[in-house]
């Protein structure tokens, strides 16, 4: 039986992709801030190969119920990093940008950190497959989007982490396989909506990318082609010309 650790399951594509791999016959980790959302997932699956934990990525007590998950599961095949947030803040109101950043930058790097010293160490990795590790970033971090600095910086900060993280792993002898994944704009609760997004993708579709990349773990995956092609052109653009763009209008 292959295993999982999701965190942020709570909702979006964490909480969809724990009911797939469920049913697919997994043994998952559920993990997130709300309790109540989580007892949900429980209640629809009700299933033994599903536990539930509460975490907060931001306190650094997020390690211990890591550790008690891995205690209990032994080696995973996949740690999913899919805890995010990001808000509209025309107020910059400076909470609402240090807290994004908590999640999505301090709260990964505790997490990550944590895991691959665990991989490291672990003479269950070195003997067999490697382990795992994918991150949601978004297409948001390749060129930044104005209705949302701190949400677009953070997610390149993650972008570049990974890429970085896999030299380490490189150089430390770490059997770990790090994934940057980078979906457009996907139906969760972090957009808006009153607000229009173009080529919005259902979080079913999402999860069917999600499966991929676990199949094959690349090392960077953005869905769907649309915004492949999108980043593309988005390169092409000039910096002072892309100041001037906004890409989800007001």
């Amino acid at each position: 039986m292959k295993k999982a650790i999701i965190i942020g399951a709570t909702s979006g594509i964490g909480y969809e992709l724990a009911k797939t791999l469920l049913a697919e016959g997994w043994q998952v980790a559920a993990c997130g801030r709300r309790l109540e959302r989580l007892q949900i997932l429980q209640n629809e699956c009700a299933t033994s190969s599903l536990h539930i934990a509460t975490m907060d990525v931001r306190d650094s007590a997020a390690t211990e119920v890591l550790d008690s998950l891995l205690a209990k599961m032994g080696s995973v095949d996949l740690l999913l990093y899919a805890s995010g947030i990001g808000k509209q803040n025309p107020q910059l109101d400076e909470e609402i940008e240090l807290n994004t950043i908590a999640t999505n930058n301090i709260g990964m790097v505790r997490v990550l950190c944590h895991f691959l010293n665990y991989v490291k160490t672990s003479p269950e990795y070195h003997a067999k497959r490697k382990a795992h590790v994918a991150v949601i970033t978004s297409v948001a971090g390749t060129a930044g989007m104005g209705s949302a600095p701190a949400y677009s910086a953070s997610k390149r900060m993650q972008m570049t982490y990974l890429s970085a993280m896999r030299q380490f792993c490189c150089m430390e002898k770490i059997p770990a396989l790090l994934s940057d994944v980078r979906p457009g704009f996907v139906e969760t609760d972090i957009l808006n909506p009153n607000k229009h997004y173009p080529m919005l993708m259902s979080r079913e579709t999402a999860v069917k990318h999600m499966l991929r990349v676990i199949r094959r773990r690349p090392r960077v995956y953005t869905f769907d082609w649309r915004f492949r092609c999108l980043v593309a052109f988005w390169k092409l653009i000039p910096t002072f010309l892309w100041e001037r763009i906004s890409i989800v209008k007001n």
